[in-house]
């Protein structure tokens, strides 16, 4: 009985997962190939995605603190809320007509609001193990990228056989289905004895989320440090996928070959995501993440010198050990090291470092792009990813994970199973 209820939570929290990334790839994956069929220039584009991650990354942290302190906005309700903004938009997208004035708000919120939703998700699973749900993240999560790899294979295809609006329908169907997912995905009526106990002691006062950023900060030291390398992985990750268009047709490509390049990357995430628990067991978050931040900066740099597609699919590769081996292992760090209360708030901050490095990729790239070419814009990206490797490094292996204990004296939250 028990093997059942656990397969159906993980089921039902992977069909969540798979129609989070079936719609980042029309939205995310697919935001130069819209933009551009729609007038945008690369600039513009730039300023438009800049745009939306700045509003994202101060509306993560803020959105996490009043979670994080209970009452009616919880994880799972600021989900479907989500959701049915992203409907809605790109219901107004479909019949916008091209009109620039209508797209630019428009895609700039569903945009944000996708990037905002993403760590929520990821609390949603540890909320929901710790009601007793048995959750098997790194497979659901997985699995959740596969949903991205072959909407990716298809969607190339479908662009250039039907034009953009594709993505709107295929977005539209997808949230549809994510609206009725989430709002049924409702935790057991009655609390086990452990989430009873955590209940009970909730109360104290040390125990409540308290000051704000520099608290933070202070509290977690090495974790803030690092999460200005993040800044600087997520500059070149960004700066491949949103331009990734641009980069495949200098390489003799088109929309065909950015799904292919799309479903290689992101089906290779799914082995490393559901066997990530037992790479847990022999090597610890902290030299995973180094690990990551390194592959994040072999991927662009081999595109300085690529001259085909084999060279763009080589590049692609590395998401093996770069963004697949990043996600889990960011998620576990913040489970392991920080408190129950700061946990969403742990989660937001990487996920608003991610969206950081996505507004300076977006200010610059698209710039670089239309007065430099593709070359100098790839440089500067593996030049800042670089800083990102060296900064990571020194905040893992030299700082202090918690400002008044060590890593040994805390013991982890809940498991990333």
């Amino acid at each position: 009985m028990e093997k059942t209820r656990s397969g159906a939570w993980t089921l039902r929290y992977t069909l969540l997962n798979a129609t989070y990334f079936v719609a980042f790839c029309t939205i995310h994956a697919c935001a130069s190939v819209y933009l551009l069929a729609n007038g945008f220039t690369n600039t513009e584009i730039g300023v438009l995605l800049a745009v939306a991650n700045i509003v994202s990354a101060l509306f993560q942290p803020a959105i996490a603190s009043v979670i994080d302190k209970g009452g009616a906005l919880t994880n799972r309700r600021f989900i479907l809320l989500s959701v049915l903004i992203i409907l809605a938009g790109s219901v107004v997208l479909l019949f916008s007509a091209s009109k620039a004035l209508v797209i630019f708000p428009v895609f700039a919120l569903i945009y944000m609001i996708q990037f905002a939703y993403q760590p929520v998700m990821t609390a949603l699973c540890f909320e929901y193990q710790k009601a007793g749900c048995k959750i098997t993240y790194g497979l659901a999560r997985g699995l959740g990228s596969a949903s991205f790899a072959f909407t990716s294979a298809f969607i190339g295809h479908g662009v250039e056989a039907f034009g953009v609006k594709l993505l709107l329908y295929v977005n539209i169907v997808t949230m549809a289905v994510s609206a009725v997912l989430i709002y049924t995905f409702k935790k057991p009526a009655t609390k086990p004895e452990k989430e009873e106990a955590l209940t009970e002691k909730a109360p104290s006062s040390d125990e409540k989320p308290k000051g704000g950023l520099l608290h933070f900060a202070k509290n977690y030291p090495a974790f803030s440090v690092f999460l200005v390398g993040v800044v600087c992985f997520f500059f070149a990750h960004n700066m491949i996928n949103d331009f990734m268009i641009q980069i495949i047709r200098n390489l003799g490509g088109g929309e065909r070959e950015l799904g292919y390049a799309n479903f290689l990357q992101a089906i290779l995430e799914l082995p490393v995501m559901a066997l990530i628990p037992l790479v847990f067991k022999k090597i610890h978050p902290r030299i995973l993440l180094i690990l990551s931040g390194s592959a994040f900066l072999v991927k662009i740099a081999i595109l300085i010198f690529a001259g085909n597609m084999a060279h763009m699919y080589l590049s692609q590769s590395f998401q093996l050990l770069a963004y697949a081996v990043f996600i889990p292992a960011a998620a576990y760090y913040v489970s392991q090291t920080m408190d129950e209360h700061d946990q969403v708030k742990g989660q937001a901050f990487v996920t608003s470092a991610i969206t950081l490095g996505g507004v300076f990729s977006n200010l610059v790239s698209g710039v670089i792009l239309d007065n430099f070419g593709i070359r100098p814009m790839l440089i500067t990206g593996t030049v800042v990813c670089a800083i990102g490797v060296v900064i990571a490094t020194v905040a893992m292996t030299k700082m202090k994970a918690r400002a008044h204990r060590s890593d040994d004296e805390k013991k982890p939250a809940a498991p990333l199973q």
